[in-house]
Order: structure tokens, then C-alpha cells, then sequence
């Protein structure tokens, strides 16, 4: 038996659920199908998670720190490591959307741990120091649109911009964090790392449907998310005549059906996965006997060839004009959120290759439609994405699931991964 098979051999699959479902009680639902959570940033649930976490990085023996924006690192550095080296880094996050699952993020925080007790328990001297990361809001439920904690690791966003961003009711970042006792100090620098490893649901079922027990993610889709408003004229339903209306709603659906078509026309023209969807839509005053004054539309666009990206967006642009022009309706346009698609390191996709051979788990090759840290986090040094099987494709909903066993072959091929980084 080779170390490297050794080490991950070590991975218990008790821990890991133990893990898991203890995690799934903080901000636990009650649901008729499946097991949910919802658990928001710098909320009661949230602060919760984040203290199980420090407690389970404690008794791992890992020195723990918390920077300014409420990102946690538990640090391991092995009787043979050396300490100044830049380290490997491994996690995801904790915070969930409302409703959401017991997988997504916290599968890959305790992954992460998991891989450093098993490289523990067989005795590992390795060459680079492991830290386990959780990322703040990376689902974007309360005060950003995504992915925050790992911006500001990245330099993306300054801490002190992400500190400043209110939710709803007016709360800032920095307020929440300091009321759950989560507000550190720092930065975390995400390109002092040597490298990077994420492990993820897929939330899909190309790997079901292979029947491939893992996936090693190529790249990382990029993702444009624009503001529309369309403003006509609200008036009376019964009393305005049709040729006299400037109805939002009605240019408004045009767009949503734009949206549509251009997607399938860009995929047509130049292949690759690119999607469009409208999937907000605010109809003011949304009363059934007036015609509609103002429509407030959110539109994501995403592929992992940034310039079918832009195709669709200047398409959708151009039907706002024509809206303009031809039903007299005010149009704005914000384009608030813009990420590249990210490639993942060949020297990562390379030791997460090497690890599935050797704990004989089938692998596959493939994208990732969804947003994750590692996006973030490629901009700065090398990174891998690992992908566990998820039952039905189901995601961000009490029904998500992956079996135990997948995530214990996915945290065995994380492990050997690891251990391949860390000893170079």
C-alpha cells in the first residue's frame, strides 16, 4: 500500500456525516421532502455553524483565524512542513440561500477538515502547511450577489467595501458580523496560497447519469447579471383604450422572450452552454384592473466563453432599444455584476486526475454552470474543483442530496489530491 493510498483510506466517513448533519441543525426547516436549512450571513443560524466549525477546527488541533469580512482559516502545518511555505487551501462555505440544502458548501468546509484528519491519522509529514477555509456569503442571500468573502480574499473587493453593504432592512456587513462575534481582523490573501481545492455537489446529473463517482471541473462558467427597468404609464384597465396604452409588462414579456431567443441563437451559431434567464420580475403597482407603470427585471447570462457572454447582453440591449423606439416605453440598464469565466490550473486538474486513479473512483471531465469561490480565488493562484455526485441534480432546495458514500469517494480523491499538492 503506497502512503498516498494509506492517507486516504483514513478518511471517515463517520466524521464527515456527523459533520454534516450536525451542521443541517442550524437554521433547520421543516419540510415534507428532504432536509433543509436556511442560514443567511451574520444570522442567529449562521453564527451557530460558524462556532461548530471553530470547535471541530479546534479539536483537529488547527490554528484558526478570522479576517475582517468573517472568512475562517484553520491552519495545519506537519511535524516535516515548513511553516514559511505558501500553503494549500482547501473549502468552500457554510451560509445556504433560504430554503436551501444540507450540501452545498458545507459538503466542501468539511471535506476539507475531514482530508486534514485523515492525512493526521496516517501520519503524513508533508511539505506545505493545509489551511481549511470557509468563505463569507458566498450564496449572495443577504448582502451582495455572491461569492463576498472570497472577493475581498482575492482583491477584488476592498474589505471595506464589503463591510459597507447593507441587507434589506439597512444592516450593514460589518454590523452583523460584529453581532455574532465573527468580525476578525485582516485580510485573507488568497495569493499567498500555492494552490487551491474546492469539493462541491455538482447540482446537475451529468455525473449520475455517467455514472461517474467524481468530477473534475475544467472551468468555472462566468456570469453577467443585469438590472433592467422598463417604465410606461399606469392607468385605468377598463378605461384605457389598447391604443392608448404604454404598457411596461407588455415590453417587458418582449424582452423576457428575447432573452430567450438569443441565448438559443448564440448556442446555435456558436455551440458551448451558454444560458440566458430572466428570473426576477417586479410588476408595479401589480394590481389585476391597472395597467402596469413599471417593470424591474433581473437577468442572468452565463457560458464559460465570456464572448457568447457578451453576444446575449448586446442583444439585450439592442431589444431595449427597440422598446424604447417602438412602445414609447423609459428603459435603464445596470450590468452590477460581471465575473469572466474561470479555468482551472492544469497542474490542479493534474493532481486531482492522479488522486482519482489512485483510489480507483471514475472520474469525469466537465464545466461548472454555477458560481463558486474557486472563480474568485483562480484569479490569483492555481485552483482545482472537485464534484460529487448529487442525486436528481436537485440544488439550493430541501431535496438536494448526495449519498454518503459519494461524498466519502470524493473526500478520498480531495485527500490524495491534497496530499499530491502539499508534498511538492
Amino acid at each position: 500500500m503506497s502512503t498516498t493510498e494509506h492517507a486516504y483510506r483514513a478518511v471517515s466517513e463517520e466524521r464527515l456525516r456527523d459533520d454534516i448533519t450536525t451542521n443541517a441543525e442550524y437554521g433547520a426547516i421543516s419540510t415534507d421532502q428532504g432536509w433543509g436549512r436556511t442560514v443567511l450571513t451574520g444570522t442567529d443560524a449562521n453564527r451557530g455553524a460558524r462556532q461548530y466549525l471553530l470547535d471541530r477546527l479546534d479539536a483537529a488541533g488547527l490554528d484558526v483565524r478570522i479576517d475582517a469580512v468573517g472568512n475562517i482559516v484553520g491552519r495545519w502545518v506537519s511535524g516535516g512542513a515548513d511553516p514559511t511555505a505558501p500553503a494549500v487551501a482547501c473549502g468552500s462555505h457554510l451560509d445556504s440561500v433560504p430554503e436551501g440544502g444540507i450540501f452545498d458548501g458545507v459538503l466542501g468546509v468539511y471535506s476539507a477538515l475531514e482530508a486534514v484528519r485523515a492525512l493526521q491519522d496516517a501520519g503524513r509529514d508533508l511539505a506545505r502547511p493545509i489551511e481549511v477555509v470557509c468563505f463569507t456569503e458566498e450564496e449572495g442571500g443577504r448582502f451582495s450577489n455572491g461569492v463576498l468573502g472570497s472577493s475581498v480574499a482575492s482583491g477584488n473587493r476592498t474589505v471595506e467595501d464589503a463591510l459597507a453593504l447593507e441587507d434589506g432592512e439597512g444592516v450593514t456587513l460589518e454590523a452583523a458580523l460584529t453581532d455574532i462575534g465573527f468580525r476578525g481582523t485582516g485580510r485573507l490573501d488568497a495569493s499567498e496560497w500555492d494552490s487551491w481545492l474546492e469539493l462541491h455537489v455538482e447540482q446537475g446529473e451529468r455525473l449520475q447519469d455517467a455514472n461517474a463517482a467524481v468530477g473534475i471541473v475544467s472551468a468555472i462558467t462566468g456570469t453577467i447579471r443585469c438590472e433592467v427597468d422598463v417604465v410606461g404609464e399606469a392607468n385605468h384597465s377598463g378605461s384605457t383604450a389598447m391604443d392608448a396604452r404604454t404598457d411596461a409588462l407588455a415590453a417587458a414579456s418582449e424582452l423576457v422572450l428575447e432573452v430567450e431567443a438569443a441565448a438559443n441563437d448564440v448556442l446555435d451559431e456558436r455551440g458551448g452552454a451558454v444560458v440566458g434567464t430572466v428570473g426576477k420580475l417586479d410588476v408595479s403597482p401589480n394590481a389585476i384592473n391597472v395597467v402596469p407603470g413599471r417593470v424591474e427585471l433581473g437577468i442572468d447570462v452565463r457560458d464559460v466563453q465570456y464572448a457568447s457572454m457578451e453576444r446575449v447582453v448586446e442583444r439585450i440591449r439592442d431589444c431595449l432599444a427597440g422598446l424604447e423606439t417602438e412602445r414609447g416605453v423609459e428603459v435603464s440598464f445596470e450590468r452590477p455584476y460581471d465575473i469572466a469565466p474561470s479555468r482551472m490550473s492544469d497542474r490542479c486538474i493534474a493532481a486531482l486526475e492522479q488522486a482519482a486513479a489512485t483510489v480507483d473512483a471514475s472520474s469525469q471531465s466537465l464545466h461548472s454552470g454555477a458560481g463558486h469561490d474557486t472563480m474568485h480565488v483562480a484569479d490569483v493562484t492555481d485552483t482545482g474543483l472537485l464534484f460529487a455526485p448529487s442525486r436528481g441534480g436537485f440544488s439550493h432546495s430541501p431535496r438536494e442530496w448526495t449519498e454518503w458514500s459519494s461524498c466519502t469517494t470524493a473526500t478520498r480523491v480531495l485527500t490524495a489530491g491534497l496530499q499530491r499538492l502539499a508534498e511538492a
